[in-house]
C-alpha cells in the first residue's frame, strides 16, 4: 500500500452524510443538503449551509436532497456534494486521490451500487467501494461479526430501516424498507394538518420528533409539551398551539409497526440456531431514528426480544467504514470493490 494514499470512510446518508478518516474518527456530519440556482444550474451551498435553505428559498434556488430513500436521486447533485464532502474532508493536503469506502443500503440493486461507486470515482476518490449498512452499523458498534454466532442489527437512519442477521461476517437474513426518519417527520406534519389545522414545515416537524416524541405512549404525568408555530390552514395566518408526547406516538404508529414489521420479517427467517444467540444477546440498534425514546421497548413489546442501543448510534455506520478501511483484507467477503 502506497503510504501517500488517503482513505475515507463515507456514510452517505439520506439525511445526513457523515466522512470518517481512520485516526482521526468522524470530522465531518453534515446534512445531504445542495441548493442549487435554478437558471444557471450552478451548486450553491452544499451541507449544513444548504440544509439552512430548505422552505426558506426563493424561487431561483431550490435546496435538494439528492439521497432518496438510501440511494442517488439526483445523480449529478450527489456527485457535486461528494466532492464537497471529500474535499472538505481532506483539506488543503489534498494532492493524493483518497480511497474511498461508501455505505449502501441493504435493498440497493446493481444498478444503484454502481451509481454510488461512480458517482465516487467522478468527485474524486482513487478507488471507491462499498458495503452494505448493517455490516458497516455492526463493525462500527464493536459486535464481533466474524464469529460463528448470530447478532441482529437494525439501521434506521433518514430514509431507510435496514435490518440484518450477521453470522461469520456475512448476512442470514435481511430486509430494508423505505420508512425512517424522513417518514416519520411527514407524519408528524400530517397529523398536525388534519388534527390542529395547522401547516408546519419539516424542520419543525423533526425538532417535535426529536424534543417530545415517544414509541409508546406514556402516562399523563410524564408527557412532555411542546409549542408548535406553523400556518394555519384555514386563516392562513401564523398560529401556535401546543402539541404533547402522545400526540406523536399517534402521528407515528403507522410507520413505527412498519419498522417492527421488518425485524420480525427477518427474525421468522433466522435460522433457529441463529435466533437463540439472537434471544440471548438482543437486537442491537443503530441510526439516528433509533434515539427516539422507548425505540427498545416497543421492540421488546412486539417482537419478545430484547433491543439496545450501540454506543453513539449515529456514528457507528460512519465508524464502521474506517474500521473497514483499516483491514480491508478481513472483510473482503463483505466488499464491493471497483477501481
Amino acid at each position: 500500500m502506497n503510504l501517500f494514499t488517503r482513505k475515507l470512510g463515507i456514510d452517505l446518508g439520506t439525511a445526513n452524510t457523515l466522512v470518517f478518516v481512520p485516526g482521526r474518527g468522524v470530522v465531518l456530519n453534515e446534512p445531504s443538503v445542495v441548493a442549487v440556482s435554478k437558471g444557471t444550474n450552478k451548486v450553491l451551498a452544499v451541507g449544513v449551509a444548504a440544509k439552512q435553505m430548505v422552505g426558506r428559498t426563493p424561487d431561483n434556488i431550490v435546496a435538494y436532497r439528492p439521497m432518496k430513500d438510501g440511494v442517488i436521486a439526483d445523480y449529478r447533485v450527489t456527485e457535486a456534494m461528494l466532492r464537497y464532502f471529500i474535499s472538505k474532508a481532506l483539506g488543503v493536503w489534498n494532492i493524493w486521490k483518497p480511497e474511498v469506502l461508501l455505505s449502501v443500503p441493504v435493498g440497493v440493486t446493481s444498478n444503484e451500487r454502481r451509481a454510488v461507486v461512480e458517482a465516487a470515482l467522478r468527485a474524486g476518490a482513487r478507488a471507491a467501494f462499498v458495503v452494505k449498512e448493517p455490516i458497516l452499523a455492526a463493525i462500527g458498534a464493536g459486535i464481533p461479526i466474524h464469529e460463528p454466532a448470530g447478532h441482529m442489527v437494525v439501521d434506521i437512519g433518514g430514509g431507510t430501516t435496514d435490518v440484518a442477521v450477521i453470522s461469520l461476517g456475512g448476512m442470514v437474513a435481511s430486509t430494508s424498507v423505505k420508512c425512517a426518519g424522513n417518514k416519520f417527520d411527514q407524519s408528524i406534519a400530517d397529523y398536525i394538518k388534519k388534527t390542529f389545522n395547522l401547516v408546519v414545515g419539516e424542520k419543525m416537524a423533526e425538532n417535535i420528533k426529536i424534543a417530545i416524541g415517544s414509541a409508546i405512549p406514556v402516562a399523563e404525568h410524564e408527557e412532555l409539551t411542546l409549542a408548535i408555530r406553523g400556518r394555519d390552514f384555514v386563516t392562513g395566518l401564523p398560529r401556535t398551539t401546543d402539541m404533547r408526547t402522545n400526540d406523536v406516538v399517534k402521528a407515528i404508529g403507522r410507520e413505527l409497526r412498519e419498522v417492527v414489521r421488518a425485524m420480525r420479517d427477518v427474525l421468522q427467517e433466522t435460522p433457529p440456531e441463529l435466533a437463540a444467540d439472537i434471544i440471548d444477546r438482543g437486537i442491537i440498534l443503530t441510526g439516528g431514528s433509533s434515539l427516539l425514546r422507548n425505540f427498545p421497548e416497543l421492540i421488546l413489546r412486539r417482537t419478545g426480544v430484547k433491543a439496545a442501543l450501540a454506543k453513539d448510534p449515529l456514528f457507528c455506520v460512519a465508524k464502521g467504514t474506517g474500521l473497514a478501511l483499516q483491514h480491508l483484507d478481513a472483510y473482503k467477503k463483505s466488499i464491493v470493490a471497483k477501481r
